[in-house]
């Protein structure tokens, strides 16, 4: 076993639920310490936090070459982590964000990568990995070569977050990154916001709507929208309401989209194609909302109301607003 450090998205040094959950992931797994990876501005802001879910130590990097997203300054702030913090296997989210930085620190040190990892365990010298295959309808173990760095990416919601016993204020560690010209040749020159929502992040949210093809066009997400602030929800789609321009690929759930574990997932106008499904299989109510009773999403759906979604959606909208008076 080993020392195990996590590379923890966070805000202004307060971890996110998904690093909650990585930090949990590295306490049942590391026979030494528990690191956290704390990198840009804000990183040292929540020690607290981090120690609450068991981080005995904390390497921050508050320089700004992180927010102006670049890949080499993160990528050279996660292997000075690394050697500083003696560990050898790197738990990080599951994550297109942070793909690039794992895939290159892994070359430099060596490494393996596995991606997509629900639950882990120790064989030997070496994490074993389970991780669902073809949509989730099969699950694979799968190992680094023993003596090489263990990069693991870990997909949100497979672990439930929970404080440690004992859990303190850990070492806080500044990183002295140096940055030679070839990682400063990219950089960002401008950056765009876009106006937020108002709703919770999907892979924060307890509960969730999400609409598909079966909507018949973008106006049809009005009504997933409507629906969703009734209950105070995120608003999710699947890959063909996204695919065909309806709503942004942000909110797209499924195996290449968001993996979602919510208490209450609601699907209008969704099949449940096997991409899907794999995105949110896991949730622990689900409900679908389809006129085809043969839906795969009715199968795995624990309450199905088969019927016209446009009839069905406003009803429920204005049941739900009269019970709230």
């Amino acid at each position: 076993m080993a020392d195990v450090l996590v590379l923890v998205d966070h805000d202004q040094g307060t971890p996110t639920k998904v690093a909650r959950q990585l930090l949990t992931a590295a306490t049942q797994i590391a026979d030494g310490g528990v690191h956290a990876a704390v990198l840009g501005p804000g990183a040292d802001g929540d020690a607290e936090a981090l120690g609450a879910y068991g981080a005995t130590s904390a390497f921050v990097w508050t320089d700004g070459a992180v927010t102006a997203y670049a890949t080499e300054p993160r990528t050279a702030a996660l292997v000075a982590a690394m050697d500083a913090s003696g560990a050898d296997v790197v738990l990080h989210a599951a994550d297109p964000f942070v793909t690039d930085v794992v895939g290159r620190a892994a070359v430099r040190r060596d490494g393996g990568v596995i991606t997509d990892a629900v639950d882990l365990s120790w064989d030997g010298a070496a994490l074993e990995v389970t991780k669902p295959i073809f949509g989730g309808d099969m699950m694979a173990t799968a190992r680094v070569a023993e003596g090489h760095p263990q990069f693991i990416g870990v997909k949100a919601n497979a672990f439930t977050a929970e404080t440690a016993a004992g859990g303190g204020s850990p070492q806080i560690v500044e990183l002295d990154v140096a940055l030679d010209e070839a990682a400063t040749r990219a950089r960002v020159v401008e950056t765009v916001e876009q106006a937020g929502s108002g709703r919770p992040e999907m892979t924060e949210a307890s509960l969730i709507v999400a609409g598909g093809r079966g909507l018949g066009d973008a106006s049809g997400f009005e009504l997933i929208e409507r629906l969703a602030d009734t209950l105070g929800a995120a608003v999710g789609a699947s890959r063909a309401a996204t695919d065909v321009g309806w709503y942004p690929h942000q909110h797209q759930i499924g195996q290449t989209g968001k993996t979602v574990s919510p208490q209450l997932y609601l699907g209008a106008g969704i099949s449940g194609a096997i991409q899907h499904r794999a995105g949110m299989q896991t949730s622990q109510t689900i409900v679908a909302i389809n006129k085809d009773a043969e839906a795969p999403i009715v199968s795995i759906a624990d309450f199905a109301v088969v019927g016209d979604l446009y009839k069905v959606v406003p009803a429920l909208i204005e049941e739900l607003q009269q019970r709230r008076g």
